[in-house]
Formats: structure tokens, sequence, C-alpha cells
């Protein structure tokens, strides 16, 4: 006999300093998700919050048995707590990764659904517009996407977000996933499968701080494009080549110059010439190649993804 069992539905909500907005988050939540028919549940981590984030965490869960808390042992971000709240969920139907500021609307959560009945195995939703982005950001935005569409493995359209509907299929290929160096969508994207993007508007943050400073977006711009591309590799070789050819250009312009124009350039001024560039080539390299030996050096220390310091809500 077939099962007629719903299907199960796992929420995957990576909390930082999200404590004043919890309880909005919870309620959008749970008023989306009974309106659709899956077993539900509600999986929240606190990515080692210095603010009330737990205990807000701990309060919910004591009051609604759908919802369920990991708290990490320290900060290991964004990626991981996605990470760690994904890879507790091999056995459900699907599962849904959403931030917890409410810029990604739980009211869409039905499209990403009855995209996933009609047989697609990663629903993806793309910002067409920011409330509350500045100038500076929108532009970085661009500049990164193009960067990563262009020059690296991926095709990641712009302005794609974590927001996303991942099938069961997917999250079991993900466990196979060991880097510690990593983005989370970047390697849904890498993976393939059957896959539509849904267009959103996100509104402005309702209450507390952008938990994603300047050093921690340039840095997930650095590792993202360090995991996904050889592209700096190579571009050591083309700048070398560039250089060789440009000191090659003033050597002959200046001997040139020695001979038949009088310049009178001095031994002392071939030689800044040529040491200048030679410096410039040796420290373009050993920068490029430092960034893929700190990657290897991570994958090669085994350290955990994340460490759980405690749960909360009932777990099996």
């Amino acid at each position: 006999m077939p099962d007629s069992s719903p299907k199960s539905l796992a929420v995957v909500v990576p909390v930082y300093n999200e404590s004043q907005g919890l309880d909005a988050l919870h309620a959008r939540l749970r008023a989306v998700l009974e309106t659709l028919p899956y077993d539900w549940q509600i999986i929240l981590v606190d990515d080692g919050s210095p603010d009330r984030s737990w205990d807000k965490i701990r309060e919910i869960a004591g009051r609604d048995p759908r919802v369920k808390g990991l708290m990490l042992s320290r900060n290991f971000g964004k990626e991981m707590a996605l990470t760690a709240g994904v890879e507790l969920c091999p056995d459900v139907d699907a599962v849904i990764c959403i931030d917890a500021d409410l810029q990604h609307p739980p009211e869409l959560i039905p499209t990403l659904t009855a995209k996933w009945e009609e047989g697609y195995e990663i629903v993806a939703t793309v910002r067409e517009a920011v409330a509350d982005y500045s100038p500076m950001k929108k532009l970085g935005s661009k500049a990164f996407y193009w960067v990563m569409t262009r020059f690296s493995d991926l095709d990641i359209p712009p302005s794609s977000t974590d927001f996303r509907l991942l099938d069961r299929k997917v999250v079991r290929t993900l466990l196979q996933f060991t880097e510690r160096t990593r983005m989370f969508r970047g390697l849904i994207d890498w993976m393939g499968f059957k896959k539509i993007y849904i267009p959103f508007v996100a509104p402005a943050r309702d209450t507390g701080q952008v938990g994603y400073s300047f050093k921690k977006l340039f840095n997930l711009a650095v590792n993202s494009f360090t995991s996904f591309s050889l592209l700096p590799l190579r571009f050591t070789g083309y700048l070398g080549l560039t250089i060789i050819a440009v000191s090659l250009l003033f050597l002959i312009l200046m001997m040139t110059g020695n001979v038949l124009w009088g310049a009178n350039y001095t031994p002392m001024a071939f030689f800044m010439v040529f040491n200048t560039f030679l410096i410039g080539i040796v420290l373009c390299g050993l920068g490029m190649v430092s960034l893929y030996i700190g990657h290897i050096h991570t994958e090669v220390v085994q350290r955990p993804l994340y460490i759980i310091r405690e749960r909360a809500g009932t777990w099996e």
C-alpha cells in the first residue's frame, strides 16, 4: 500500500543577535506552515550570539513542540550554522533555509513548496530589490556575482539568496561535502539537480542589526572565489607575463633613449625598473598561492565544521 502519511518539511533558521525579532519570526512562520499539508518543524540555530537569542529560542521551543533549537559553542558563521541545521534533517522530505531577520518573507514558502511538488529539487530565490540596501552594498553585490559567474565553476544568478528549498536527495548529497571553507549556496548551485529561481522583493529589516559586517562579507567573497575558481592562480601567471612585457618595453625604450636621444639613463635606473617589477611578480604570486595553501591547511587538519553546545526542544 502507498504511504498515506504527509510529507515532512523542516525550516532551518540561522540566528545571530536576533532576540528582538524571534517572536515575530516564529509567529509568521507558524501562520504560514499551518496552512500547508506537511508535517513540519522549525530548527533555530544560534550561531554564538552574544545577546539573549538562545534564551529566546529556549522559550519558544518550550511553548511550541514543533520548534527545536541548536546552540553552537561559538560564532562559526552563517555558512556553518546553515550546515548544522540542514545536516540534522537527512530524513526530512524537504528543507527550507531562511534568514531570521524577516527579509526573506515566510509568506513565499507556499510558492517554494508548490514548485517542489511540480518536481523541482532545488527551489531558490532571487532578490529583485532590497528596501534598505545602500548604493555601496548594491554595487558590491553586483560586482561579486559578476566575477563569480564569469571566472568560477558556478553559474549563480545575480542577487540569489540562501532562502531556498532543498529536496531530500539534495540534502543527502550535501552531507558528502567535507570542505571547511564553504559558501553554502555555492555548494548547492554546484550540485546541479533540477532547479528553479523565484524572484521576490526583500523588505527592510524591522529589528536588530545587520549580522554581516563588511569584513565578513569580504571574507565570504574571497573564500567563495578561491573555493570555486582557479582564476587567481592563472591571474598570477598572466600578471607575470604582463609585467615581463612591460619591463622589457621600458628597458628597450631606455636603451633606445640612451643611444639615439642622449637620455643618459644610469645603470641604477635600469636596475630599479627591473627590480621593482620583479618584486611585484614575486609578491603577487606568493599572495595568491598562500590563499590556496591556507584552504589546503584548513581541510587537512580535519577540525569539526561546527560544535553543538546545547539543544532545546524535543530531539529524537
